[in-house]
């Protein structure tokens, strides 16, 4: 019975929990709920289809309400500034909103003046479309798709000929249903939409003014709304959206303001008419995610091959675009954005879809600010840890977890480019410390509790394996791993021989592998034993061999008995020999461990490789009193 009770519970010797199983003080995850609960999963499709369907039907509201907040994070800094010039707040906000609404206005009037005026146009550059129209049917004259065309003439006028005649149905008297007046509304009906568009963008400057007087006023009451409790959760939820938002949003006008005023110079020297208006509307339809250049390139394209003779000038112009939208990515966003705006490209363009469907072309401008907002709102709450998996550029496995998820795969192609990804921007230690050892640590997990057979298990120690003699032939090869210079002195070293125990199977045998790969080959020689042999028959080749130094590794979950045993052994057997035990891929701390195997007779007990690496170096230097080399300090 109690076996059983101690089987449920999943602890270690340690008393800590193995490596997979959750700790509620671990979670990154903070609640703005009162309990820190989550929703349950049946009541959560419905709250996300009726969210859905307030922001559709409430859209006339909430889209101007959109529009205004993200006015507003784009004017706040500009506030901000003038408020330091001492002008004060209904000042600064006044003059701000003006500029804003007077450049808003005067390009709005510039673009509907060329417009009206290319319309007038157009019908001048009749020829030239002929002629390209003629050139291009000449180039499928008597090809492949001229035929194609033909034969379905053909077989559309065969099926026109086996029809009946239609009988001809009596004329029905048409009703015209006119428009009237409404007494009540003296507005004509036909004017609607348009008065409907001027009120929104009234409510959107009256929201933007008031949100930028009051701001810390909106602040305080969301703040009170969510509660006092939760006041440090919801202070940094406001801070990182507004930092984030706006300064993604000022940089993206910077950016798109200068790709504008690009093209419509460039077009202008090239002589393409109108070019003042494409490069005003090239700003906001580089809004658009991804495919806004291009829909910018359209109409001048279309235009320079109604208005030149040839296909020079047009194909000048599409140059135009790829290469300044090539130049934009490359050098201006790197160097503006600083960091991305915490959303990963493909949730990008699905959620540009989604707000698109939902609210329009205008929801598709307002779709990367939308997005970011929910990624960072979805941070602080624990019921939308799904929408932070979903939309977040962060990655959704940590590294190690990553590697032993394709070491389960036999994908070993995948886990060496793991391993390079991860050498990069890390040391060969690190690698072994912080990828390989929990792969090792979940590996030998899943086998104690059943979700992982003996087959498996030992594919991935294999594998980890021929991961190592591959970077041991890069070393050889010269190229560069990123690998640590380990206790290298200038001073000549002595020697010194160690003998590496597992305490508990094919995953310590591995560890002290990796153990054994991060000591300076010139000071230390390991050899490592196979997890095959007894502890006896372990006790007694330290009495054959005589080493100084004895590591013992033990992984966990489970092996602490096991190391325990051995030490107690070889202290009684062996009292002068240096004892140092590795408690690695424990989850938290070791403190228990530790105590327990000094007891049993260990030296020094370590948590991790470099732990390990430190307190065997203090050992030599306790035996032999040599100075500890720097890099073990």
């Amino acid at each position: 019975m109690l076996a059983t009770l101690f089987k449920k519970r999943d602890f270690d010797s340690a008393g800590q929990p193995p490596v997979g199983t959750t700790k509620l003080a671990a979670r990154p995850k903070v609640a703005l709920r009162p309990n820190g609960g989550s929703l349950p999963g049946w009541i959560f499709l419905p709250t996300v289809v009726l969210v859905v369907a307030i922001l559709y039907w409430a859209q006339e509201i909430l889209v101007p309400l959109a529009v205004a907040i993200m006015l507003t994070f784009i004017l706040t800094p500009v506030v901000a500034a003038l408020e330091r010039l001492r002008l004060g707040r209904i000042a600064s906000v006044a003059i701000a909103a003006i500029l804003a609404l007077s450049i808003l206005l005067g390009v709005g009037w510039i673009v509907i003046r060329q417009m009206a005026a290319l319309g007038n146009e157009l019908p001048q550059y009749r020829i030239n479309i002929i002629e390209k129209i003629t050139y291009l049917r000449n180039l499928t004259k008597g090809g492949a798709l001229e035929k194609v065309e033909q034969t379905v003439k053909e077989v559309q006028s065969e099926l026109e000929e086996t029809k009946e005649p239609a009988r001809e149905a009596p004329p029905r008297a048409v009703v015209v249903a006119g428009e009237e007046d409404s007494a009540f509304w003296p507005i004509p009906l036909a004017t609607g939409p348009i008065v409907e568009r001027l009120a929104a963008a009234g409510l959107a400057i009256a929201l933007v003014i008031f949100m930028l007087i009051q701001r810390e006023e909106l602040r305080n009451r969301l703040i009170r709304i969510l509660g006092y409790s939760r006041l440090t959760v919801t202070t940094k939820a406001l801070e990182e959206a507004g930092q984030r938002i706006s300064h993604y949003l000022l940089a993206q006008l910077l950016i798109n303001s200068s790709f504008g005023i690009a093209v419509g110079i460039l077009l202008f020297l090239l002589g393409v008419p109108y070019a003042l208006l494409w490069g005003f509307m090239a700003i906001p339809l580089r809004f658009i995610p991804y495919i806004g250049p291009w829909l910018a390139a359209i109409m001048p394209t279309a235009l320079s091959l109604a208005y030149f003779p040839g296909w020079v000038t047009p194909l000048i112009v599409v140059g135009i675009f790829v290469v300044l939208e090539l130049t934009t990515n490359l050098l201006l966003e790197p160097l503006l954005y600083g960091e991305s705006a915490g959303v990963s490209e493909i949730a990008i363009l699905i959620m540009a879809a989604f707000w698109t469907w939902l609210w329009g072309p205008l929801g598709l401008v307002l779709a990367t600010p939308l997005t970011v907002c929910l990624v960072v709102l979805s941070k602080y709450v624990p019921e939308l840890t799904a929408v932070t998996v979903l939309l977040s550029d962060a990655p959704a496995l940590e590294t190690h977890v990553n590697y032993y998820q394709r070491m389960l795969a036999l994908d070993e192609d995948e886990c060496e480019e793991i391993v390079e990804e991860y050498l990069e921007n890390h040391s060969t230690t690190e690698l072994y410390d912080q990828v390989f050892i929990p792969a090792l640590s979940r590996a030998k997990n899943d086998r104690r509790h059943g979700q992982l057979s003996e087959r498996d298990e030992q594919a991935v120690y294999d594998g980890t394996r021929t991961v190592l003699e591959d970077l041991d032939d890069r070393r050889e090869n010269g190229e560069p791993t990123n690998q640590n210079s380990l206790l290298n002195t200038a001073a000549p070293k002595q020697l010194v021989a160690s003998v590496g125990f597992p305490a508990d199977g094919k995953a310590d045998e591995v560890a002290l592998l990796l153990f054994q790969k991060i000591l300076d080959p010139q000071r230390y020689q390991m050899e490592v034993i196979s997890a095959d042999m007894l502890a006896s028959e372990m006790v007694s080749l330290v009495g054959e061999k005589q080493p100084r130094l004895v590591c013992i590794g033990a992984i966990a979950p489970g092996g602490l008995a096991r190391a325990r045993y051995l030490c107690k052994r070889l202290r009684d057997r062996f009292p002068e020999v240096k004892i140092l035990v590795g408690r690695w891929g424990a989850s938290g701390s070791v403190g228990n461990a530790r105590t327990s195997l000094s007891s049993a007779g260990a030296d020094r007990v370590a948590a991790t490789l470099f732990e390990a690496r430190d307190q065997l170096a203090q050992l030599v230097h306790l035996q032999t009193g040599a100075a500890i080399p720097a890099a073990a300090r």
